[in-house]
């Protein structure tokens, strides 16, 4: 395997986190015998201090003539003033509309070893293995938008096909997993949850009849994710709620630092990244959890490069070093001694060989 991959560290944790990532890379191809390429490129708020743009042409043109895109994190109170005119989040909007990654897999799995870590009671959390799939290029965030001094608006608009393909993506994941489809939406309230609903009983009726379904209004839904975490399988929403709903789920898992993404479309290149957010005020303590970095760049293994004894190798490693006691401050329990981002990923990647 020869495929060129490209880092966006972005802003905060993001160059730690993806430091850690690389390693991980780096690491399974010396081990497995494939030729990884490497180019790092700017996005975000140090994208716009260096160039101005959130998302610089020479990014866009690296992360398209690549097989996968891995991107730390984006954002911080440097570049988030009411008034700013120029924001980190807009170049990842723009990645993703660009690279046409509609689908955001998130991953919520509960290890044994980390029950305690959560808020929530150990009965409740164990056992859960569940994914969220986010409609990730429609929706409130790709609206347009206007604002002047005394009223501002956000349009949510959604269409058929939008919703058609990320359901039927839900659905086909499910056939692979326990074959249960949660779709979540506001249709009491919005019209655009309306339509979501009447297209994604629709087609899960018509394309996936044997697929057992449910669906929750979103609010039902966050309230369900806490209380009955485990009966759930596979939920498919729009993309505010599945970037709400996915924040809360990771308390399940005890922390944002254990939650990995894959953002897909209908090429094999795709968008990785771990959910948690650039968290300026730990950037540069070497004290950021890698794992959902790790973890993102195994599903990047998996989905982008088909490589999947290699992401099960990087999983299992993940798994091993925790199983082992290894813990960084977001996981740690009172009276464990926790360790660096550095040694976390240390200890992961003596599991690779």
């Amino acid at each position: 395997m020869d495929a060129l991959i490209t880092l966006l560290p972005g802003d905060g944790i993001g160059p730690e986190v993806t430091a850690a990532a690389h390693r991980a890379l780096k690491q399974v191809a010396e081990v497995y015998g494939h030729t990884f390429r490497f180019e790092v490129k700017l996005v975000g708020g140090a994208a716009i201090d260096e160039t101005g743009s959130p998302l610089p042409p020479d990014t866009m043109a690296s992360c398209m003539d690549s097989a996968a895109v891995f991107l730390g994190a984006v954002g911080g109170p440097k570049w988030s003033g009411p008034h700013a005119m120029v924001r980190p989040e807009k170049g990842l909007l723009e990645l993703r509309a660009e690279l046409g990654v509609y689908a955001n897999l998130r991953p919520v799995k509960v290890m044994d070893e980390l029950v305690d870590a959560s808020p929530l009671k150990a009965g409740i959390i164990r056992g859960v293995d569940l994914v969220v799939v986010r409609e990730l290029t429609g929706g409130i965030y790709f609206g347009k938008k206007t604002r002047d001094e005394t009223v501002a608006s956000d349009l949510c608009v959604y269409h058929t096909h939008e919703v058609e393909r990320i359901v039927r993506v839900a659905a086909r994941l499910a056939s692979g997993r326990r074959n249960k489809v949660c779709s979540v939406d506001k249709a009491n309230v919005l019209e655009t949850s309306r339509l979501w609903r009447d297209v994604a009983d629709r087609t899960l009726e018509r394309e996936f009849p044997e697929i057992e379904t449910e669906t929750l209004l979103v609010d039902a839904a966050a309230m369900h994710l806490l209380s009955r975490p485990r009966d759930f399988d596979v939920i498919v929403t729009e993309n505010m709620f599945g970037d709400i709903l996915t924040d809360e789920a990771s308390m399940l898992a005890g922390s944002m630092g254990m939650l990995p993404s894959a953002s897909l479309g209908d090429s094999t290149r795709g968008l990785y990244e771990p959910i948690h957010g650039s968290a300026p005020d730990i950037a540069g303590l070497d004290v950021a959890n890698p794992c959902a970095a790790i973890a993102s760049a195994a599903m990047l293994l998996r989905h982008s490069l088909s490589l999947v004894e290699e992401a099960d190798a990087v999983d299992a490693a993940i798994a091993a070093a925790i199983a082992a006691g290894a813990r960084t401050a977001d996981i740690a329990r009172d009276g464990e001694t926790p360790i660096s981002t550095t040694e976390m990923t240390d200890r992961i990647l003596a599991g690779l060989g």
